[in-house]
């Protein structure tokens, strides 16, 4: 009946998020909290545990943790695992794992070293919409998959990429599809598998002095599994988030899960198939100015809890995480061959 024990390393808004979380898990425990800031400058003050200045700090100050959540700019994501790792502690990894799918095969080498478990977190999964045609697509409702559209139209102004942040770096933010859209990407590659013959085109509508990279692309490619398949997306949307939306086409029907956050069943005309009363959504994080993703990292941290309690086993493991860098990877081939920046 003993806890698990949590350090968070970073407190922004996800790493206080991580930390409400486990506080609020009867069997979870948050045990320090770790970020170059002070604990008042990341507003933390309400968490009353060792706040520590590195992540070598925490590993040196003798405190007993089984589990490291890595809640820091994408760009360090790859370097801090590998170190909780080295340190023999499981690693709950914040999307994406890694800004290169070199980077997640070193984490993933790493943890079969150790013996220790690696999470991703793609909190999108757990929403009831998710889960919903993820049954439907594994029980083969709609047939074969002809076609599969995936829309993510959001708003990234001057509000999130504030001067002097890390949102925006190539080094540290990665690109739109690393930040803003993994999570749906990940979506389509646990529904459909892996993509090929990619093609696409990108541009940088609104974002030419605030990001290094493009804010817009409509991408195209055909599944590994049959069918083909399409990501349009932007962050160059006025004042608010617009749509993320996924529109299937198979033999035996169509289905659109549609909404700002792909958190309502638009349509569903399935052959002889019934419609399900499906439980609410949780709204996305609200950061203020701009939103994001579901609201779902208690089902993170419970996950990692029934896992290392052998109740259960990880809901995005490594080598999904994995996975989901290498298509953003080799899409952003695709760009840089057409020298978008």
């Amino acid at each position: 009946m003993s806890k698990i024990k949590f350090a968070v390393i970073g407190a922004g808004h996800i790493g206080k998020r991580h930390a409400e979380m486990i506080r609020r898990n009867e069997e979870a425990e948050l045990v320090a909290m770790v970020d170059v800031r002070s604990k008042e400058e990341c507003g933390a003050q309400d968490f009353d545990v060792p706040f520590f200045s590195s992540i070598q700090e925490l590993l040196n100050s003798g405190i007993e943790f089984d589990v490291a959540n890595i809640c820091t700019p994408n760009g360090l994501h790859a370097d801090l695992s590998l170190q909780a790792l080295e340190a023999k502690h499981h690693v709950v990894c914040e999307k994406p794992m890694a800004l290169s799918k070199r980077d997640c095969e070193a984490i993933i080498f790493k943890s079969l070293q150790v013996s220790k478990h690696v999470f991703c977190v793609m909190q999108n999964r757990y929403s009831p919409p998710s889960e919903w045609i993820k049954s439907i697509i594994d029980d083969k409702k709609l047939g074969k998959i002809f076609m599969v559209q995936l829309n993510c139209y959001w708003n990234r102004d001057n509000r999130y990429y504030k001067a002097g942040g890390w949102k925006g770096r190539q080094d540290l933010d990665g690109g739109t599809l690393f930040t803003q859209f993994s999570h749906f990407i990940d979506i389509m590659y646990w529904l459909f598998g892996d993509i090929k013959n990619i093609q696409g085109k990108f541009a940088d509508f609104t974002h030419k002095d605030s990001t290094d990279f493009e804010d817009s692309g409509i991408v195209n490619f055909d599944f590994i599994n049959g069918g083909m398949g399409c990501i349009n997306y932007s962050t160059a949307v006025a004042n608010q988030n617009l749509e993320s939306s996924i529109t299937i086409v198979g033999e035996k029907g169509s289905v659109k899960i549609g909404g700002q956050y792909m958190n309502e069943v638009e349509v569903c005309n399935i052959e002889g198939y019934e419609m399900p009363e499906l439980a609410p959504t949780n709204p996305g994080n609200d950061y203020g100015a701009y939103k994001g993703s579901a609201a779902n990292h208690n089902y993170v941290i419970q996950n990692v809890v029934d896992t290392l309690k052998g109740r259960n086993t990880a809901t995005t493991n490594a080598l999904e995480g994995l996975k989901v860098v290498d298509i953003i990877e080799r899409i952003y081939e695709v760009r840089n061959e057409n020298n978008i920046r």
